[in-house]
């Protein structure tokens, strides 16, 4: 099972990798297929 993610906008809950991408910086994209909400560059402990 997915650890799953809560949107800070609409309180949508998702599995992690429906809401993540990985972008080739190590940084990843955080989008809500519910409401739209994204933010962009989040720094992981690679990047």
């Amino acid at each position: 099972m997915m650890p799953s993610v809560t949107c800070p906008r609409c309180m949508a809950e998702k599995n992690i990798d429906a809401v993540l991408t990985a972008q080739s910086n190590q940084n990843v994209i955080f989008r809500c297929p519910d409401c739209g909400y994204e933010v962009k560059d989040i720094q992981t402990s690679k990047g």
